[in-house]
């Protein structure tokens, strides 16, 4: 079985799709978690409606935080805590899958003997309408390699807990706390296989790019130096290649 986490807050505009997209997989063997995670916009009692109607999919678990304390990171890791399936699948509330993504991505894993893997996705608008951009991934990513590139998109990843402690797929408290994660896996020898299909849509409105940048600069150092621990010169020198290829996706 698949266990899907999924953090929810403030997601009113998207719950409904979100839900009919779950429903919609071919693969049917799986549970959901959703964490609400204190949301003010209505969502809360979107998903309470859900959980007392007559015809509730009994699959589909629902976890209520009075108040958003520690982000999407915190209800990730509370939606853990929950999980009974062997495999995990990550999906955030305002992403869209593919119908047959777990389906797909379940037996690429089987078929590779993998413990962790990603797919490739493209780009959406404010409406997940797709813009044509798409991130490819590459078939094998190591530690060392994953260092200086952000390939992983969160809502395509998938882990065996047969194979991973899923305690190692708990997040730290930190911004980026994604990357984080797949490094923390990684540093332990596992390598994460990427599936070069698009099976997922990733919902970016328009925002201030520079902004976007300086923030994601502080945050990838901030991760070498402090979590990853790395010395200057090795940080600058995965930094350097994280910055070409960030560049060449805004391309």
């Amino acid at each position: 079985m698949i266990s899907i986490v999924t953090p929810v807050y403030n997601a009113i505009n998207f719950i409904d799709n979100t839900i009919d997209m779950v429903m919609s997989q071919t693969y049917t063997d799986w549970e959901w978690i959703l964490v609400e995670d204190g949301s003010t916009d209505g969502t809360r009692e979107k998903l309470v409606a859900l959980m007392n109607s007559p015809d509730f999919d009994r699959r589909i678990k629902i976890i209520l935080f009075d108040e958003n304390e520690n982000g999407a990171a915190g209800a990730r890791n509370r939606g853990l805590d929950e999980v009974t399936g062997r495999f995990v699948a990550f999906l955030d509330a305002d992403d869209v899958w593919m119908p047959d993504k777990l389906e797909k991505q379940l037996t690429f894993m089987e078929q590779r003997d993998a413990a962790f893997s990603f797919t490739s996705y493209e780009f959406g608008d404010a409406d997940a309408n797709g813009t044509g951009r798409y991130v490819r991934v590459p078939e094998v990513l190591t530690y060392k390699k994953a260092l200086s590139r952000t390939v992983i998109f969160t809502t395509t990843t998938m882990f065996d807990t047969e194979k991973i402690d899923i305690r190692l797929i708990h997040m730290p408290l930190v911004a980026s706390e994604d990357t984080a994660t797949w490094w923390q896996i990684l540093r332990t020898g596992v390598n994460a296989y990427g599936l070069d299909e698009v099976l997922a849509i990733y919902r970016r409105p328009a925002q201030s790019l520079s902004s976007n940048k300086m923030l994601a600069i502080k945050r990838i150092w901030f991760l070498y130096r402090k979590m990853e621990k790395l010395n200057p010169i090795v940080s600058a020198f995965y930094f350097c290649g994280w910055a070409v290829r960030a560049t060449l996706r805004r391309i």
